[in-house]
């Protein structure tokens, strides 16, 4: 019996640390999978495979085109995990039918049944006649566009009457890369007892919390306030343990308020932003019309001076016989304005290299600030650096910079270099961490105990720091950052005179160096 339970809370652990690793893992680029065009009144039978975060999930469609109610669709689906384990912001699968023109359809709510995984079953229709099948995890039922956690996607289909099913491959979409799924705000729905809590409650929540991110509370006040009513009423029907239908319908009907106040929200701030860029127009435009009088001011005073310049030329030609006598002084005069014009020269020259002099001294003082901030920059990140990397193993700052010891379990046995079935997926999360912080060298070094000659072992520790190398490499980080170094049995950290102490030997190194 005892073993029994261990085995179920292992078993929790191993898919929470599984679906928690893909999940950072997974990035915002386009994906492509298959529009099938189905043929009217003939059956389709498709499979689901599942994607990175879950491969192990399957499923079944059962699809046929009528006259009458459009495209049937029936899905099953089998081995998927209850949908908080995947992380904030995720509380029910939704499954979506894309058109290879880019027009998507919410075809339902896939309701969960079971605690560790669950096989369950939706039949919906659709006005689409060619299109591609997806199932996502999302935080409720009413979203209006797929998320980034797609879970399965349709396969080639196949007809039992043998009969060739038209598909198109092109398909391509994005998920919803709205910022609420990234930012450190978003709202854990996995409460203590969220195995409890019915699944419209946590939907209802996230709702609530999309309006709020949305900006509801200042563009939508009443909305939202009707909303987190409806969502307190459920939840207090709940804990009152009154009827789960009753419960359902005040939760759904709280998730349609939601998604109106953030629909409502995000209506009027896109009105209040219009009118924002009309008075910044109308300003603008009043800024030009003052300069263009500015424009015809100064035209009518050089009017007036250039007639104020004819009358004095008239004057002058007038008087010219009468400045005859005074060409001698003139030219004396002349001679006294070249050398001020050197003088001025001169002075321009010394007051051009002061100015570059000053630029130049500007441009180091922005270097030097520059400089700090990236520094500030990189002590802020190293804090955050050093608590991700204790998942993996044991951490800690030397001389060298920061070292993290990675246990014994990522090899399948002592005397081999290749990963274990844990082992994989935590390289893979370790891979994508260092891929995010780009500042630091990164060596690996193998050590082992002195079972064996010496060649045996440096090779051994050898193919082990090169594996992880390739691994990391091969997961985003630069290769020109990445060392590895087979150390043997050279640097023991025990003596080898015990099981114990050789354990301890057998270790691998992770050395990350500043490269500022």
């Amino acid at each position: 019996m005892q073993q029994s339970k261990f085995i179920s809370i292992l078993a929790i652990f191993l898919l929470i640390f599984a679906a928690a690793g893909v999940s950072v893992g997974q990035v915002d680029v386009a994906r492509q999978t298959t529009a099938i065009t189905y043929p009217l009144d003939e059956l389709v039978i498709t499979q689901f495979r599942g994607t990175t975060r879950f491969p192990r999930m399957k499923g079944e469609g059962r699809i046929k085109r009528t006259n009458k109610n459009g495209t049937e669709i029936e899905v099953t689906v089998s081995k998927m995990p209850r949908p908080f384990e995947l992380g904030a912001g995720y509380a029910t699968y939704v499954l979506w039918a894309i058109s290879p023109d880019g027009q998507v359809d919410n075809l339902g709510e896939i309701k969960r049944r079971g605690f560790f995984e669950f096989d369950s079953k939706i039949s919906v229709t659709t006005p689409l006649q060619t299109f591609a099948l997806i199932v996502t995890a999302e935080p409720h039922f009413l979203v209006r566009r797929p998320s980034q956690a797609i879970m399965l996607e349709n396969l080639s289909p196949y007809s039992p009457t043998g009969k060739t099913i038209a598909t198109t491959r092109a398909i391509q979409y994005f998920g919803n890369t709205s910022d609420y799924f990234r930012d450190a705000r978003t709202p854990e729905i996995a409460e203590a007892d969220y195995q409890k809590t019915p699944s419209t409650i946590l939907q209802a929540k996230q709702a609530v919390a999309l309006a709020r991110f949305a900006g509801a509370q200042r563009d939508a006040p009443d909305e939202l306030q009707e909303a987190e009513r409806l969502l307190k009423d459920a939840e207090d029907s709940w804990r009152a343990s009154r009827e789960s239908e009753q419960i359902d319908i005040t939760a759904r009907q709280s998730i349609s308020a939601a998604v109106k106040a953030e629909q409502t929200a995000m209506v009027r701030k896109e009105a209040r932003e219009k009118r924002n860029e009309k008075t910044r127009q109308d300003a603008e435009i009043r800024q030009s019309e003052e300069k263009y009088q500015d424009a015809l001011n100064q035209v009518e005073e050089l009017k007036a001076e250039l007639a104020r310049e004819t009358r004095n030329r008239e004057l002058a030609e007038r008087d010219a016989l009468n400045y005859s006598n005074q060409i001698k002084d003139l030219r004396d005069e002349l001679g006294k304005l070249r050398e001020e014009m050197g003088r001025m020269k001169v002075e321009s020259a010394n007051d051009k290299q002061k100015i570059e002099q000053y630029e130049k001294e500007k441009q180091d003082q922005l270097q030097k600030q520059e400089n700090d901030n990236r520094l500030a920059q990189f002590q802020a990140n190293q804090g955050l650096l050093l608590q991700s990397l204790k998942q993996f193993g044991t951490v800690r700052q030397t001389e060298r910079g920061i070292v993290l010891t990675l246990p014994e379990n990522l090899w399948t046995s002592i005397r081999v270099s290749s990963f274990s079935a844990t082992g994989q997926p935590k390289i893979a999360s370790l891979a994508s961490l260092l891929a995010g912080n780009p500042d630091y060298k990164i060596s690996i070094e193998s050590h082992t105990d002195n079972k064996g000659t010496p060649e045996e072992l440096q090779t051994l520790t050898q193919e082990r720091a090169q594996a992880i190398a390739d691994r990391l490499v091969s997961l985003g980080a630069n290769q020109e950052r990445v060392e590895a170094r087979g150390m043997g049995a050279t640097l023991p950290v025990a003596a080898n005179t015990t099981n114990a102490n050789r354990a301890k030997n057998r270790r691998v190194d992770i050395v990350l160096t500043p490269m500022l």
